[in-house]
Protein backbone atom coordinates (compact mmCIF):
# COMPACT_ATOMS: atom_id res chain seq x y z
CA UNK A 1 0.00 0.00 0.00
CA UNK A 2 1.34 3.30 -1.27
CA UNK A 3 2.44 6.01 1.73
CA UNK A 4 0.03 8.72 2.46
CA UNK A 5 1.34 11.87 2.96
CA UNK A 6 -1.58 13.73 4.75
CA UNK A 7 -4.33 13.40 7.32
CA UNK A 8 -7.20 11.51 4.90
CA UNK A 9 -6.58 9.50 1.87
CA UNK A 10 -9.02 12.04 0.22
CA UNK A 11 -6.57 14.81 1.28
CA UNK A 12 -3.65 12.63 0.04
CA UNK A 13 -5.34 12.22 -3.45
CA UNK A 14 -6.12 15.93 -3.69
CA UNK A 15 -2.60 16.46 -3.29
CA UNK A 16 -1.39 14.10 -5.49
CA UNK A 17 -3.53 15.57 -8.09
CA UNK A 18 -2.18 19.01 -7.57
CA UNK A 19 1.54 17.49 -8.26
CA UNK A 20 0.29 15.91 -11.39
CA UNK A 21 -1.27 18.93 -12.66
CA UNK A 22 1.59 21.39 -11.89
CA UNK A 23 4.07 18.82 -13.38
CA UNK A 24 1.78 18.18 -16.58
CA UNK A 25 1.90 22.25 -16.96
CA UNK A 26 5.74 22.22 -16.43
CA UNK A 27 6.21 19.34 -19.54
CA UNK A 28 4.12 21.34 -21.31
CA UNK A 29 6.06 25.24 -20.42
CA UNK A 30 9.52 23.56 -20.90
CA UNK A 31 8.96 20.99 -23.66
CA UNK A 32 5.81 21.78 -25.14
CA UNK A 33 1.93 20.31 -25.84
CA UNK A 34 3.31 17.66 -27.85
CA UNK A 35 5.67 15.90 -25.18
CA UNK A 36 2.54 15.87 -22.30
CA UNK A 37 1.95 12.30 -22.50
CA UNK A 38 0.80 9.90 -19.03
CA UNK A 39 4.24 8.06 -19.68
CA UNK A 40 6.24 11.23 -19.53
CA UNK A 41 4.04 12.40 -16.60
CA UNK A 42 4.77 9.55 -14.84
CA UNK A 43 8.61 9.69 -15.17
CA UNK A 44 8.57 13.10 -14.03
CA UNK A 45 6.88 12.71 -10.83
CA UNK A 46 7.93 8.82 -10.29
CA UNK A 47 4.83 7.60 -10.40
CA UNK A 48 4.20 3.94 -12.00
CA UNK A 49 1.56 4.12 -14.94
CA UNK A 50 -1.04 1.80 -13.42
CA UNK A 51 -1.11 4.46 -10.54
CA UNK A 52 -1.17 7.03 -12.95
CA UNK A 53 -4.60 5.58 -14.22
CA UNK A 54 -6.05 6.06 -11.25
CA UNK A 55 -5.98 9.42 -12.31
CA UNK A 56 -5.81 9.97 -15.59
CA UNK A 57 -7.12 7.52 -18.52
CA UNK A 58 -5.97 9.14 -21.10
CA UNK A 59 -3.82 12.13 -22.34
CA UNK A 60 -7.13 13.59 -23.20
CA UNK A 61 -8.28 13.38 -20.25
CA UNK A 62 -5.13 14.97 -18.49
CA UNK A 63 -5.13 17.55 -20.98
CA UNK A 64 -8.45 18.68 -19.93
CA UNK A 65 -8.12 18.10 -16.37
CA UNK A 66 -4.46 20.46 -16.89
CA UNK A 67 -6.92 23.20 -18.75
CA UNK A 68 -9.71 23.24 -16.79
CA UNK A 69 -7.72 23.43 -13.85
CA UNK A 70 -5.91 26.53 -14.68
CA UNK A 71 -9.25 28.93 -16.29
CA UNK A 72 -11.02 28.81 -12.58
CA UNK A 73 -7.87 30.69 -11.77
CA UNK A 74 -7.69 33.00 -14.49
CA UNK A 75 -11.48 33.62 -14.04
CA UNK A 76 -11.03 34.31 -10.50
CA UNK A 77 -7.99 36.94 -11.29
CA UNK A 78 -10.20 38.97 -13.84
CA UNK A 79 -12.92 38.73 -11.70
CA UNK A 80 -11.06 40.63 -8.98
CA UNK A 81 -9.46 42.74 -11.00
CA UNK A 82 -13.09 44.27 -12.23
CA UNK A 83 -14.53 44.45 -8.74
CA UNK A 84 -11.39 46.35 -7.07
CA UNK A 85 -12.20 49.23 -8.90
CA UNK A 86 -14.82 51.64 -9.92
CA UNK A 87 -16.02 53.28 -13.22
CA UNK A 88 -16.35 51.38 -16.25
CA UNK A 89 -13.10 52.89 -17.71
CA UNK A 90 -11.39 52.19 -15.01
CA UNK A 91 -12.86 48.76 -14.62
CA UNK A 92 -12.36 48.55 -18.36
CA UNK A 93 -8.24 48.98 -17.92
CA UNK A 94 -8.33 46.47 -14.99
CA UNK A 95 -9.50 43.58 -16.97
CA UNK A 96 -7.11 44.72 -20.27
CA UNK A 97 -4.37 45.07 -17.65
CA UNK A 98 -5.07 41.52 -16.19
CA UNK A 99 -5.56 39.37 -18.83
CA UNK A 100 -2.75 41.12 -20.86
CA UNK A 101 -0.56 39.70 -18.02
CA UNK A 102 -2.20 36.52 -18.19
CA UNK A 103 -1.47 35.99 -21.64
CA UNK A 104 2.03 36.67 -21.39
CA UNK A 105 2.91 35.35 -18.52
CA UNK A 106 2.70 32.01 -20.55
CA UNK A 107 0.09 30.08 -19.05
CA UNK A 108 -2.59 31.04 -20.76
CA UNK A 109 -0.70 30.30 -24.03
CA UNK A 110 -0.08 26.47 -22.72
CA UNK A 111 -3.95 26.37 -21.79
CA UNK A 112 -4.54 27.27 -25.79
CA UNK A 113 -1.67 25.26 -27.41
CA UNK A 114 -3.41 22.20 -25.14
CA UNK A 115 -6.98 22.99 -26.31
CA UNK A 116 -5.97 22.70 -29.79
CA UNK A 117 -5.38 19.69 -29.47
CA UNK A 118 -8.26 16.27 -30.51
CA UNK A 119 -10.08 16.00 -27.57
CA UNK A 120 -13.52 14.19 -27.14
CA UNK A 121 -16.11 16.60 -27.42
CA UNK A 122 -17.53 16.40 -23.49
CA UNK A 123 -13.84 17.88 -23.30
CA UNK A 124 -14.16 20.18 -25.80
CA UNK A 125 -17.64 21.68 -24.34
CA UNK A 126 -15.61 21.55 -20.38
CA UNK A 127 -12.83 23.98 -21.28
CA UNK A 128 -15.35 26.49 -23.52
CA UNK A 129 -17.51 26.35 -20.13
CA UNK A 130 -14.61 27.44 -18.69
CA UNK A 131 -13.31 29.72 -21.12
CA UNK A 132 -16.87 31.81 -20.91
CA UNK A 133 -16.01 32.57 -17.35
CA UNK A 134 -13.03 34.61 -18.67
CA UNK A 135 -14.94 36.85 -20.31
CA UNK A 136 -17.70 37.43 -17.89
CA UNK A 137 -15.96 40.14 -15.53
CA UNK A 138 -15.86 41.73 -18.75
CA UNK A 139 -19.37 41.13 -19.95
CA UNK A 140 -20.87 42.53 -16.96
CA UNK A 141 -19.10 45.98 -17.02
CA UNK A 142 -20.08 45.82 -20.86
CA UNK A 143 -23.89 44.91 -19.13
CA UNK A 144 -23.29 47.49 -16.61
CA UNK A 145 -22.09 50.23 -19.58
CA UNK A 146 -25.40 49.34 -21.19
CA UNK A 147 -23.76 48.35 -24.40
CA UNK A 148 -25.76 46.65 -26.78
CA UNK A 149 -24.37 42.71 -27.30
CA UNK A 150 -22.10 42.70 -24.50
CA UNK A 151 -21.27 38.90 -24.71
CA UNK A 152 -20.46 39.17 -28.13
CA UNK A 153 -18.71 42.72 -27.51
CA UNK A 154 -16.54 40.70 -24.68
CA UNK A 155 -15.78 38.40 -27.15
CA UNK A 156 -14.28 40.75 -29.65
CA UNK A 157 -12.80 42.62 -27.30
CA UNK A 158 -10.56 39.57 -25.64
CA UNK A 159 -9.84 38.77 -29.61
CA UNK A 160 -8.10 42.10 -29.53
CA UNK A 161 -6.43 41.72 -26.26
CA UNK A 162 -4.97 38.26 -27.86
CA UNK A 163 -3.84 40.20 -30.72
CA UNK A 164 -2.20 42.72 -28.62
CA UNK A 165 -0.31 40.06 -26.81
CA UNK A 166 1.33 39.33 -29.59
CA UNK A 167 2.86 42.33 -29.74
CA UNK A 168 4.25 43.02 -26.07
CA UNK A 169 8.23 42.15 -25.87
CA UNK A 170 8.14 40.19 -22.07
CA UNK A 171 10.18 42.53 -19.37
CA UNK A 172 9.48 45.57 -21.66
CA UNK A 173 7.44 47.39 -19.41
CA UNK A 174 7.39 50.77 -21.11
CA UNK A 175 6.39 48.90 -24.68
CA UNK A 176 3.89 47.13 -22.72
CA UNK A 177 2.26 49.71 -21.17
CA UNK A 178 2.17 51.72 -24.66
CA UNK A 179 0.66 48.55 -25.51
CA UNK A 180 -2.26 48.33 -22.95
CA UNK A 181 -2.49 52.23 -23.47
CA UNK A 182 -3.81 51.77 -27.25
CA UNK A 183 -5.48 48.79 -26.71
CA UNK A 184 -7.16 50.60 -24.04
CA UNK A 185 -7.78 53.66 -25.92
CA UNK A 186 -9.08 51.24 -28.98
CA UNK A 187 -11.63 49.22 -26.48
CA UNK A 188 -13.31 52.59 -25.41
CA UNK A 189 -12.88 54.80 -28.56
CA UNK A 190 -12.74 52.65 -31.32
CA UNK A 191 -11.73 54.56 -33.93
CA UNK A 192 -12.81 58.19 -32.81
CA UNK A 193 -9.78 60.95 -32.41
CA UNK A 194 -11.32 61.77 -28.61
CA UNK A 195 -8.21 61.17 -25.88
CA UNK A 196 -8.10 58.03 -24.00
Amino acid sequence: MPKISADTVAQHRANRLRDLLDAGRAIVAEEGPEALTLAALARRVGLSRPSLYEYFRSREELVAAIVTDELPEQARRLAEAVHAVSGIPAKVEAYLRTVLEIIVDGSHGAVVALSAHALPESSRQQIRDEHEKLLAPLAGVLVEARVPQPGLRALLIHGSVEAAARTVRPGDAEQSEAVLRALLDQTLHGMSNRPG
